[in-house]
């Protein structure tokens, strides 16, 4: 079948997302092949339209009037595991690689389990949680170099990962996408490495909400960056004992605030997190716009403290 065939026209996004919220794509196609992606760089290029990339729908907070161009999802969801090393398609699910692991016996995963999210985004996004991040295991990646129209290979090096941040991220680097990623992960002991995954989602169901949300929406704070604007703040957040990794919960400083609660329109600062804004039933991206950036106003104004957003925004 033809590209054309394929693509499709008005497709509604929200439904595609965690947030539960955003408007249509103008053109819309979901791929798992290789000739499918360039295909359709190549037809957006023919038709003049732009392209954007829908990962797991995760960590995103999509336009209440759309997207113009076409919107592509990754639905390369294949993950094999081979000796120490997992191949998995930048579709395939967190979740799902996660328990794959565990019952392979491969320990370097276990942080990711409940995480709604697909590999690619996480690579993207350098996801991570409980001191440990993706980074880590990420021993190769096939990337997609829409500028060249060929694939290419990456090395962790060539990542260039931060937290939360990769050389994927970059805005003059939107021509790469992630297409394939090598895991290299540890042997260990099934049932220790279950036993972590127990923990790791029973934590999560009881300290994040039911309702629709992208996750955290601001990265964690530096200490030592607080420690020169805020001293006062930096010494409270480690006598409360909430410094990790040389980190501060952004959470706790929201909570801190008193912005649990807070709502504007159908959004609302989550009642069991704070560092998530839910949709209580009829948010759109106006009113989840206009709460982050109501919680970066308050709490620069309060701690001299400048959150940064860790969810990206599509059709904007």
């Amino acid at each position: 079948m033809s590209i054309e065939l394929k693509i499709k026209q008005n497709i509604p996004l929200a439904p595609l997302t965690t947030f539960k919220i955003g408007g249509p794509a103008k053109f819309f196609l979901e791929i798992e092949s290789k000739e499918d992606l360039l295909g359709a760089y190549e037809w957006a290029k023919e038709k003049g339209e732009q392209v954007a990339i829908l990962a797991g729908g995760s960590n995103i907070l999509i336009n209440d009037n759309g997207v113009d161009g076409l919107v592509v999802k990754i639905n390369n969801g294949n993950a094999v595991v081979k000796g120490e090393r997992m191949e998995c398609g930048a579709g395939a699910s967190l979740i799902s690689i996660a328990r794959m692991s565990a019952s392979h016996g491969l320990s370097g995963l276990e942080w990711a389990i409940g995480i709604p999210g697909t590999v690619g985004g996480a690579v993207r996004g350098n996801a991570g949680a409980y001191g440990s991040s993706i980074n880590e295991s990420v021993e190769t990646a096939e990337v997609f170099n829409a500028k060249k129209k060929k694939f290419e290979q990456f090395s962790q090096k060539d990542c260039k990962f931060k937290y939360k941040e990769s050389i994927f991220k970059k805005d003059d680097a939107r021509h790469l996408l992630i297409w394939q990623v090598i895991l290299r992960l540890r042997k260990g002991k099934i049932e220790e490495i279950q036993s972590l995954l127990n923990k790791y989602l029973m934590y999560r169901e009881k300290s994040q909400p039911k309702l629709p949300s992208a996750g955290c929406v601001f990265k964690n704070i530096d200490i030592a960056n607080l420690c020169e604007y805020n001293a006062n703040l930096a010494n409270e957040a480690n006598e409360a004992g909430v410094v990790k990794g040389g980190k501060i919960g952004a959470g706790w400083i929201i909570e801190k605030a008193g912005l649990k609660g807070k709502t504007i329109g159908g959004a609302k600062v989550s009642l069991e997190h704070a560092n998530f804004i839910v949709n209580t039933g009829k948010a759109t991206a106006e009113d989840i716009i206009m709460l982050i950036s109501f919680i970066k106003q308050q709490v620069r104004t309060k701690y001299n403290a400048q959150l940064q957003e860790e969810i990206q925004y599509l059709g904007f």
